[in-house]
Order: structure tokens, then C-alpha cells, then sequence
């Protein structure tokens, strides 16, 4: 017989449905205005239903490159860009974010909790904040927008999604392993690599995945810190003013959906089995 614990209550169960309804149906709506044959009105339901608009944003995609290696078309170009910050943004956070776990999980110091907090906080304010503060420091800098500019806007939270999926993992983590390596000659690099790294690995790989689908998508932070620069999502933002290019717009939205969702998906299926293990 099965325990009424283990059983979820009607209005429970009706709360949940409701809460998926409500996170996933704008997605559902933009995977049909994808296919919608109406051009302009965005009238429900759509009149009719055509693949045709793939076909256009191939072209716009394509249009008059040899390769994907010698292509120049402006959406080829943000779609470009977006996945060079993207691995820049994730390199650099799970470098900062797996040494500063490190660092504040192994030591006892002084104002170590006001560091771990320092470090989750540029993820909890709100991402114009974040830009405005970052804008600020770069012009009070005169470091010009660009590239660079972004990779590092970026970086500030994605080094606290690295941080938090290592921080979590290294404290239920007994260091037995890593003073038995150190008894027994090894040297720091060598524990490190042996006796560490593989007990981190999957936290880092969960993390990197989703600062990579965090930065892939970002808005509001790149916002301020580009300059004439344009990412995949800031091409798909500007090209809303625009009516007859909406399901073009609609297409690309799409797979920028379908791009982030495998990394989440992966880490979500990652960070679910090191839970039960």
C-alpha cells in the first residue's frame, strides 16, 4: 500500500501543472509564430502553418558565404560572436570559479563568509544594475567597449554559477583521499590532478554548461558593456522593431532555444545523478 506521503494532493498537482504552463507556454507560442504563415499581424491561431521561414533564415544565415569559415552576413556574425563570448565567458569562470571555491572551502580566514557572500552577490542583483556598475567602471577605466568588454561582463556571473556547482561539491567532500595522497609523496599538482580534479569533475562540467547557456543568451548586461558589437540575442531584440521580419525572428529564437537547452539539460541530468550518488 502506498503512503499518502509519497503521494501528491490534487491541488498540489494542479499547482505544478499551472507553474509549467506558465514558465514554458511563451516558448510554445514562439515555436508557433515559427511556422505561422501570416507575416505581419501575429493573429490566434495563425491562418495557416509552413515551414518556409527555416528556409529564409538559412538564407539570411548563408546568404553569399563559401563556408562557415568565410561567411559575413550580420546574422552569421552575432551567431559567431555570441558562441566566442559564450567559451570565453566559461573558460575564464571555470578557472576564477573552481580556484576562489577552492580557496574559500580549504582555508580558515578572517571574513571568509563575507567573501563567499561577495561572490554569489553579482548573480542576485538585477542585471541593469550590473551593467550600469560594469558600464561605470570601464568608462572610469577608459577601457573601450568591446570584445573583451563583454567576455568580462559576462563573467561576473557566470563565475558564480561555477563557483556554487564546485562549492556544493567540494562540501560533501571528505579531504581523507587528498591528505592520504599527500602522506604518501604525491605533490600538490599531482593530487590535484589524480585525487581532485575527478572528484570536481562533474560539478565543473555542470557548471561550465550553464555559464556557457547563461552567457549564450544574455541581454541586458551586454547591453551595456558592447559597443558597436551585436550578439545573437541583441540581432534578434533590434529585429522586433521590425514587423515583416518577425518570423524570421521567430525561427532564430528558436534555436537559440534549443542551443541552451542542451547544455541545461545535460547539467540538469548531471548535478541530478551526483545528488543520488
Amino acid at each position: 500500500m502506498r503512503s499518502k506521503l509519497n503521494t501528491a494532493s490534487w491541488g498540489l498537482k494542479a499547482a505544478a501543472v499551472g507553474a509549467l504552463v506558465f514558465l514554458n507556454f511563451p516558448i510554445l507560442i514562439i515555436a508557433l509564430y515559427a511556422f505561422t504563415t501570416d507575416e505581419t499581424t501575429f493573429s490566434f491561431p495563425p491562418p495557416g502553418l509552413t515551414p518556409a521561414w527555416f528556409g529564409v533564415a538559412w538564407t539570411r544565415l548563408m546568404d553569399g558565404c563559401t563556408s562557415f569559415l568565410n561567411c559575413d552576413t550580420e546574422l552569421w556574425k552575432a551567431l559567431s560572436l555570441s558562441f566566442q563570448v559564450a567559451a570565453s565567458a566559461t573558460g575564464l569562470a571555470l578557472v576564477m570559479g573552481s580556484l576562489t571555491a577552492l580557496a574559500v572551502h580549504r582555508s580558515k580566514f578572517f571574513g571568509r563568509e563575507t567573501i563567499s557572500f561577495l561572490v554569489i552577490l553579482p548573480i542576485a542583483l538585477p542585471g541593469i544594475v550590473t551593467g550600469i556598475a560594469l558600464r561605470s567602471a570601464l568608462s572610469l577605466m577608459d577601457i573601450p567597449f568591446s570584445y573583451f568588454t563583454i567576455v568580462v561582463g559576462h563573467a561576473t556571473f557566470c563565475i558564480v554559477t561555477v563557483y556554487n556547482n564546485v562549492i556544493a561539491r567540494l562540501r560533501r567532500t571528505g579531504f581523507s583521499q587528498i591528505e592520504a595522497s599527500m602522506d604518501l609523496g604525491a605533490n600538490t599538482f599531482q593530487t590535484f590532478r589524480y585525487i581532485l580534479l575527478p572528484t570536481i569533475a562533474t560539478a565543473l562540467l555542470a557548471g561550465g554548461m550553464l555559464a556557457f547557456a547563461l552567457s549564450f543568451d544574455e541581454v541586458i548586461v551586454t547591453t551595456f558593456t558592447a559597443g558597436q558589437q551585436a550578439t545573437l540575442p541583441i540581432w534578434i531584440f533590434s529585429q522586433l522593431v521590425r514587423p515583416r521580419d518577425r518570423p524570421v525572428t521567430n525561427v532564430v529564437a528558436l534555436l537559440v532555444v534549443s542551443l541552451t537547452a542542451i547544455p541545461i539539460l545535460l547539467a540538469h541530468r548531471l548535478t541530478t545523478r551526483d545528488s543520488f550518488n
